[in-house]
């Protein structure tokens, strides 16, 4: 997981409450995430664009304490669904249950009505349950008995998987990888962030843990939604953007590049790092978008929407090496 960089404090200009609250949410999750900046941003992110976040790590790396802490820090509904091969849809929309006394069936709704959801080991999930969890993702809705039910506003989904053991899993196809606005990978820290970690630990276990802001609700996080939404774009920004996600598609930029691609990703990866780069630079106390929040958030917004060619992979090309690659050739001027 690459550094989210230097950045100017998220409670930008004086006398914006909201900013404020984010700025303490932001620094309550960083204390509580040695060495984890750059997942905080990203999870605000999400928070702020109303996207799903894709969490990939060995086990031991904090992701499931990430989301936790976070839900700490919302006054918002949270539920956690542990995935396992025999999980079924209903255990995640909810089922109809017979009421004997008014001779009726009731929907009883289940963990994904929640406003934040950590759906813990998702490739452990079998297809049907990841189905039932793409239309809730894609559509903030969930349909049970032939009747839809609305979800709760904010609705965040935040999945984990674990990278390194494919034992009883269901790789998750492409359809609903693209339902992640961001995939973050999370990778072992140095030495010195893990005595760091060692000692905040140890803190917590004699009582000493971080404590949380003034939770947000969800009236401020749409404030902050909407705001961070107006964040300006300039044209020439715009056609960075353009320009790095379709050079993947074209042969006169980057011909050896484009030979690695089967498919490369649709509009949907140019809107996704769109507004993820006004989230950031709303984060940094910025009105405006300035190339190097595209150029961070370029291969967490893109790589799980590009896939290689059989080929590159056997080569040990990976998508987030070829974003890179691309980044290198395309230039913000």
């Amino acid at each position: 997981m690459g550094s989210a960089g230097p950045q100017a404090s998220a409670s930008g200009p004086p006398g914006s409450p909201v900013r404020a609250q984010l700025g303490a949410l932001r620094g309550f999750l960083e204390a509580g995430l040695i060495g984890g900046s750059a997942m905080v941003e990203r999870l605000l992110i999400g928070l702020l664009t109303g996207g799903h976040l894709l969490v990939e790590g060995a086990p031991g790396l904090a992701k499931t304490r990430a989301v936790k802490l976070l839900a700490l820090g919302l006054n918002a509904p949270f539920a956690r669904i542990q995935c396992t091969p025999d999980l079924m849809p209903a255990d995640l929309t909810g089922t109809s249950a017979w009421r004997q006394d008014r001779g009726v069936f009731e929907f009883v709704a289940g963990p994904i009505f929640h406003s934040l959801v950590l759906v813990d080991e998702i490739n452990r999930a079998p297809p049907k349950v990841q189905s039932a969890l793409l239309e809730a993702m894609a559509e903030q809705q969930v349909t049970a008995a032939g009747i839809t039910h609305a979800l709760p506003s904010p609705f965040m989904v935040v999945a984990t998987q674990n990278p390194i053991e494919h034992e009883g899993t269901f790789p998750l196809p492409e359809a609903q990888l693209d339902r992640f606005l961001i995939h973050v990978e999370v990778k072992l820290p140095d030495a010195q962030t893990e005595r760091r970690i060692l000692d905040l630990v140890e803190r917590e276990m004699a009582g000493d843990a971080p404590a949380a802001a003034m939770p947000i609700g969800p009236a401020e996080i749409a404030d902050a939604k909407a705001a961070a939404m107006q964040v300006y774009l300039s044209t020439a920004v715009k056609d960075y953007i353009v320009r790095l996600v379709t050079a993947a598609r074209r042969d006169d930029i980057a011909p050896d590049i484009r030979q690695k691609i089967e498919h490369p990703a649709s509009p949907r990866g140019t809107l996704a790092l769109a507004m993820a780069s006004k989230a950031r630079a709303y984060l940094a106390g910025r009105d405006h978008v300035i190339p190097q929040d595209v150029a961070e958030l370029a291969a967490d917004t893109l790589a799980h929407r590009t896939i290689l060619t059989w080929r590159a992979l056997a080569d040990g090309d990976t998508p987030r090496g070829v974003i890179g690659d691309l980044l290198d050739r395309v230039r913000p001027v």
